[in-house]
Order: structure tokens, then sequence, then C-alpha cells
């Protein structure tokens, strides 16, 4: 039974391989924009902490964003 669901009438090879050809697309397309994502968080985390005091609490005040990546990037580290 599982032998006869897995070979799918001589077809199995083929279902099987664009299963695993499509989640390894899937995945790799995952882990280049994460890894992406980081490197932009890290650079805006960089340019905030550069600005001044006083404009540091206007921006992270007006912006949910930039509030969000920061208390994310510091956790991260």
């Amino acid at each position: 039974m599982i032998l006869n669901f897995l070979s799918m009438n001589n077809y199995g090879l083929f279902v099987w391989g664009s299963f695993a050809i499509t989640f390894i697309a899937c995945s790799f397309l995952y882990y280049k924009t994460l890894k992406t994502l980081k490197k932009y968080e890290r650079e805006f985390a960089r340019e905030i902490n550069e600005l001044s005091s006083e404009r540091k609490k206007v921006v992270i005040e007006n912006s949910k964003i930039a509030s969000q990546v920061l208390s994310s990037f510091s956790k991260t580290i």
C-alpha cells in the first residue's frame, strides 16, 4: 500500500522530485530574504544610533516601525 503510494504508478520519481525542488527553492528564497532583512535592520539601527539623542527620540516616537526594528535588533545582539 505505502509502496504503491510512493511509486504513484511509476510517476513517483517525478512527483517527489518536484516536491523536493520546490521545497529547496522556497527554503533558499526564505533564507536569502531573512538574511537581507537582517542586513537592512543592522544598517537602520546603525543610522539611528548615529543621530543625536533628541533627533533619535523624535524618530522613535513618530515611527512604530523604528521602535520595532530597534527592539528586535537589540534582542539579536
